[in-house]
């Protein structure tokens, strides 16, 4: 059995990955709000980009803290298709969960739905990035820490909604961020917990590419999508702020009329 280390780099991985959970939670979350006060196309371009943004952050959350991952006496490799696609389904998955609390009318039913796919979507790319790992041995997983991962997910995924979209307020869109952040963070560590490596001869080279190759240009890449859009969705003005200008400008509008 191969000797494995989560924190080869101490606590930067760890911290940097939660940032980045975080962050994409926080942008989820508050698209998810902004499309339940909004209708028609408006709704469904912001549950897009609540999807990507949540999609986005808990996949670079398992990378860069896979950049603390090492097993002694093998080097890593990512299969570049299954990593990608590890990608499409959190942003699939997740966009699932959030459609469904944004168009769902029963409130109750919806976050318990929306939670349950949004947290089995965190999951789902954990394990299948995790698949996508090549060394010289093999990854098995105990199968109730496995399920523990999972439930951390749904559990904390349904809180993180609940809050932002029943308290609508900057700090639980706050709050609910750095909750979901805690469980996306606890899911992957309690799955990496299940791992076990079993070393195997090394009699051909790796395939794949190594995490600078690859991992860390998309991670990078994404973290500035994430950064980006969330100055962009903070500096938009809500639904309510649009109708307060139009209200102030339909009154200047009638001032001016008066005063000629």
């Amino acid at each position: 059995m191969g000797s494995m280390d989560h924190f080869s780099f101490g606590g930067l991985t760890p911290t940097l990955s939660y940032v980045m959970a975080c962050v994409g939670a926080a942008l989820g979350l508050r698209c998810t709000l902004r499309a339940l006060s909004a209708t028609g196309a408006s709704r469904r371009n912001w549950l897009l980009t609540a999807a990507a943004a949540i999609g986005s952050g808990i996949w670079t959350m398992h990378f860069v803290a896979m950049f603390g991952f090492t097993v002694d006496g093998t080097d890593l490799r990512y299969d570049v298709p299954l990593t990608i696609l590890s990608l499409l389904v959190a942003i699939a998955v997740v966009g699932l969960g959030v459609f469904v609390v944004g168009y769902g009318r029963h409130r109750g039913r919806s976050l318990l739905l929306g939670g349950l796919t949004t947290g089995v979507g965190v999951a789902a790319m954990h394990y299948l990035g995790m698949s996508a790992v090549r060394i010289h041995g093999e990854l098995r997983y105990q199968a109730g820490t496995v399920a523990l991962s999972v439930l951390i997910a749904v559990g904390a995924a349904t809180a993180a909604l609940w809050a932002a979209v029943t308290i609508r307020n900057v700090y639980a869109a706050a709050a609910a961020s750095l909750v979901m952040g805690i469980a996306v963070s606890c899911m992957h560590y309690v799955g990496m917990a299940a791992v076990h490596v079993h070393m195997q001869p090394a009699r051909t080279g790796l395939g794949g590419a190594t995490p600078m190759q690859f991992v860390f240009p998309l991670a990078v890449g994404l973290g500035s999508f994430l950064f980006l859009t969330s100055a962009f969705v903070a500096l938009s003005p809500t639904a309510q702020e649009r109708a307060a200008y139009r209200e102030a400008g339909e009154l200047a509008v009638e001032d001016l009329g008066r005063a000629a």
